[in-house]
């Protein structure tokens, strides 16, 4: 059994020394995130509301003097080397494709990448909806651009990332997880226009924090389903420009407008359409209650967000409506919902900070009686984004 490290920034350090016999010369780390508010539509060019969390993925990186990339993950025990010249989408396996991806594309926009040794440890839950996709492709982008004294603004690395994603892991994610993992503040969440890339931090307030409940059921489907719904959300879009010409995505549509024209629409795409024009209108609502500091008003928001993946999205699952169902009924508790991709993975609750161990102890009892499962639990405050260390 591996046992989890918290410092991962060490642990990679340590990885490196075991698997290469030498010293890295740098190591990277990015987080992990939850989104507050704004769940699927950030592929629908609309709004989201995430923050980084206190699990992090870590990259020890050393130059080589041949032309090949020899990846150690030190969580699986596994390692790979690959030319440089030989990164070609889909010939990985799975933990590395990202790995490959971030570094193909790179040398693909014309960066200079010479060899390198890469050691990897993380403990954000794989396939837990915390994204440790997007924590793996920027901590990767950035040992390697560090590596070779190569400067790439921010927006490029996290749209390479995030294409990375798309063409070697075939997940058609939006921005968000990778924008977030590179740029977030600590004690702030970041709520950001993923049609324009506009962004600006929401202070989180000092007395809160983020408890994070893993359900342990991994989301076999959500990759697969995931594709489907931006599928179905694209045939909504279609449809609804017969009578708003003007709308690219659903983005584009108000809630009344959708409500005027949604008999257009098959139901099941009707459904899925709701839950992104309605979440849309939730996080700007949202973000205006964080500033004014009204958390009930922010909690609510959270809970009709989770209602609406539930019913209209149908992304939820027993376990993560227990999570939210049990946070409910909890003093200190301001709201609750799943986060991530869905079908599994994580639900979140926004708590008082002094009723945190409260709520985490209740769900340890209540849960595994609700479902037979063993939930994974975490008390997190919103934490910085990528994190650059030289070592010599």
């Amino acid at each position: 059994m591996t046992i989890e490290k918290e410092n991962v920034e060490e642990a990679a350090i340590a990885a490196f020394r075991s698997q290469f016999g030498t010293d890295p010369a740098l190591v990277v780390s990015a987080p992990g995130r939850v989104n507050l508010i704004g769940e699927h539509t950030d592929y629908n060019d609309g709004f989201v509301l995430p923050a980084a969390v206190n699990k992090r993925t870590a990259v020890a990186a050393g130059p080589r003097t041949d032309n090949k990339l020899d990846i150690a993950a030190g969580n699986l025990n596994a390692r790979l080397q690959a030319s440089m010249d030989d990164l070609s989408s889909g010939r990985a396996r799975a933990w590395a494709s990202y790995v490959h991806g971030v570094a193909y594309l790179l040398m693909a926009r014309g960066e200079r990448l010479g060899g390198a040794n890469l050691a990897i440890y993380g403990n954000v839950p794989r396939g837990g909806g915390l994204s440790s996709s997007a924590a793996l492709e920027i901590a990767t982008a950035y040992a390697l651009l560090t590596l070779n004294n190569i400067t790439v603004p921010a927006t490029d690395v996290i749209r390479l990332c995030q294409k990375a994603e798309h063409d070697f892991a075939g997940v058609m994610c939006g921005i968000m997880d990778q924008f977030i993992s590179c740029l977030a503040r600590k004690d702030a969440a970041l709520f950001l226009d993923c049609r324009s890339l506009d962004y600006r931090f929401v202070p989180v307030p000092p007395h809160t924090r983020i408890v994070v409940c893993d359900t342990g059921v991994k989301r076999a489907l959500a990759a697969s389903a995931y594709n489907v719904r931006r599928e179905e959300c694209a045939a909504g879009v279609t449809a609804l420009r017969r009578v708003l010409p003007d709308i690219s995505s659903l983005r584009d549509v108000p809630v009344a407008a959708f409500g005027q024209h949604e008999h257009l629409l098959e139901p099941t795409v009707r459904k899925r359409c709701k839950h992104v024009v309605t979440e849309n209108a939730r996080v700007e609502r949202a973000v205006s209650d964080l500033q004014n500091g009204d958390l009930s008003e922010f909690g609510k928001l959270m809970y009709d967000s989770h209602l609406s993946l539930q019913h209209d999205y149908e992304v939820s699952c027993a376990e993560l409506d227990a999570v939210v169902d049990i946070c409910a009924e909890e003093d200190g508790v301001y709201g609750a919902r799943m986060t991530g991709a869905g079908f599994g993975g994580c639900a979140i609750a926004l708590v008082d900070a002094d009723h945190a161990n409260q709520v985490a102890g209740r769900l340890a009892d209540e849960y595994p009686q609700k479902t037979g499962k063993t939930p994974k639990i975490f008390v997190c405050s919103a934490e910085d984004g990528v994190r650059i260390r030289r070592l010599s």
